[in-house]
């Protein structure tokens, strides 16, 4: 999973004086030999197990920090159990795989045990042709769920490397065809193991060596990269012939391109011609214009650069290209004075400030509602004696039928005139009957607004009245003191019950009235509650009622 890197650069700028002009002194410009594409992901072979997995960090750090992204090693090829991952070193790598996302496992896996041991080509191509039946895929199907469970699923496996040379047991050569099938049979049997993500190198030698690698290429079905191990040594004298010469590293670039595919280099390094620095530049010079998608240098003697002490120029020259590129030193610029040059006083013209009215906003005019007064009708009185209009309540009846019908007491000339209510009258609270006092209040007419006529409570009992015939001494006009129940409140809000408050002894202190009539023991009153706001606009009113109980009234009962 590599990731592109930014290359840090940074520019540095040195002034000269004008005395160095003068003279002809010139700055020299320093040979860049840093290959673009340095930020390439790259590697080194440093020991197959848990020491090369310790040496990376200390190779970041001879080249100044850089980041080793790839991490190379190789399986045992000397038996089957070691090529199926039966090694405890692969959980030591797996863990630095798995330390960062960017980073890439690559392993070389044989094909054949006994990998090392010079066996004839007769023998190994009986060999080859009992891998392409498929008697080892048990081997390769471990390895893969061996990866898979180690949490390496996209391990690049390097498998059957250098295959058109003569050095491995795994080489094609005896039996092209029958080493194409084999290759296929071990990708296919890998494949098949649920969560992996393998990815196959084909990477042979630089060069022709014992055939041509092109007539080993299996297809491009079971191959994801090709690669190429490129070493300093022959065929060829020169980094050019390595390019140019046939199955060289041009070849490599264009065949890789027909197929669609990245390329690699899994192994180079010094060789036959020992420090050579020439060649260690040229190569990472391919690499950067190339860009695989990796490159591991064989980091031990005679190849290496870090490890192997032996190729101190060559070292240099690879250090120096890798290391990330660090700020140059920073040339001082000369201070050349500059001259005071007194500045004129300018006097500074003086600018009037311009005098913004305030513009002037109206105040926007609220019309006041017109809450328009009520209109209190005042009754016309045709005679002396005023007639209370009382269109909606009815003349109340006493409960007792030889009782004959009320007649209301006309008030005096004094007496206020009655005050219609105003429409906006809240609902009235039923007339309370009062226990009369010695002061008979003034009557009052009641509002045309009551709609409920009030009623003499059926608990007053009629007050016995002697006959002013047989008992001579008997006022006249004797003060009925009826014993007044109190009815039950009714709860309906509309409609009250009248209620008969429980008499005290002493009367409340009556409000301001009109000039009460002549005290008259046959005289009723009632008052009537309008509530505060309406009783303050028309005044206090009040329901009276005559009653003659002498001997000519009909209903004397003696």
């Amino acid at each position: 999973m590599p990731r592109p890197r930014r290359r840090l650069a940074s520019t540095c700028i040195g002034t000269v004086t004008a005395g160095l002009l003068a003279t002809g002194a010139a700055l020299a410009t320093p040979e860049n030999d840093r290959p673009e594409g340095s930020d390439i992901a790259m590697g080194a072979y440093l020991d197959y197990g848990p020491p090369g997995v310790a040496r990376i960090p200390h190779l970041s750090n001879w080249l100044g920090g850089k980041d080793i992204r790839v991490g190379h090693t190789y399986l045992p090829g000397d038996k089957w159990a070691g090529i199926a991952g039966g090694v405890s070193f692969l959980e030591d790598w797996a863990d630095w795989r798995r330390a960062e996302d960017d980073r890439m496992f690559v392993l070389n896996v044989p094909m054949q045990e006994r990998n090392e041991d010079r066996v004839s080509d007769r023998q190994v191509a009986r060999l080859i042709r009992a891998g392409a039946a498929g008697q080892y895929d048990q081997h390769f199907r471990r390895l893969a769920e061996r990866l898979v469970e180690l949490g390496v699923p996209d391990t690049v496996i390097v498998l059957g490397w250098e295959m058109n040379g003569v050095t491995y047991t795994h080489r094609c050569a005896p039996d092209p065809e029958g080493w194409k099938v084999y290759w296929k049979r071990i990708v296919t049997t890998m494949r098949a193991v649920p969560g992996q993500k393998f990815r196959f190198d084909f990477a042979p030698n630089r060069g022709t060596d014992a055939i041509g690698w092109t007539k080993c290429y299996p297809g491009d079905d079971v191959v994801d990269v090709i690669g190429m191990d490129s070493y300093d040594q022959g065929p060829g004298q020169t980094f050019d012939d390595q390019i140019t010469q046939p199955y060289g590293l041009q070849q490599q670039v264009d065949f890789a391109k027909a197929h669609g595919k990245p390329i690699s280099y899994p192994e180079w390094g010094l060789f036959r011609r020992g420090d050579n620095p020439e060649y260690v530049r040229r190569m990472l010079k391919w690499i950067a214009q190339h860009k695989p998608l990796y490159h591991t240098i064989t980091d031990y003697c005679p190849h290496g650069v870090w490890q192997c002490k032996d190729n101190p120029d060559s070292a240099k020259v690879f250090r120096d290209a890798l290391m990330p590129e660090r700020p140059g030193p920073v040339v001082p610029t000369p201070v050349v004075p500059t001259p005071v040059v007194p500045t004129p006083a300018v006097p500074t013209p003086v600018v009037p400030t311009p005098v913004v009215p305030t513009p002037q906003v109206p105040t926007p005019q609220v019309p006041t509602p017109q809450v328009p007064t009520p209109q209190v009708p005042t009754p016309q009185v045709p005679s002396p004696t005023p007639v209370v209009p009382t269109p909606a309540v009815p003349t109340p009846v006493v409960p007792t039928p030889q009782v004959p019908s009320p007649t209301p007491v006309v008030p005096s000339p004094q007496t206020p005139l009655p005050v219609s209510p105003s429409p906006l009258v809240p609902t009235p609270v039923t007339p309370v009957p009062v226990t009369p006092s010695p002061v008979t209040p003034s009557p009052v007419a009641p509002s045309p607004q009551v709609p409920v006529p009030v009623t003499p409570s059926p608990a007053v009992p009629t007050p016995e009245v002697p006959d002013p015939d047989t008992d001579p001494e008997t006022d006249p006009t004797p003060t009925p003191k009826p014993t007044p129940k109190p009815s039950p409140a009714v709860p309906t809000p509309q409609v009250p019950a009248p209620v008969t408050p429980k008499p005290e002894p002493t009367p409340p202190k009556p409000l301001p009235q009109p000039t009460p009539p002549p005290v008259n023991s046959k005289h009723w009153c009632v008052p009537l509650n309008f509530g505060e706001w309406l009783s303050k606009l028309v005044g206090t009113q009040s329901v009276c009622i005559k009653l003659d109980f002498g001997k000519n009234s009909g209903i004397w009962p003696f």
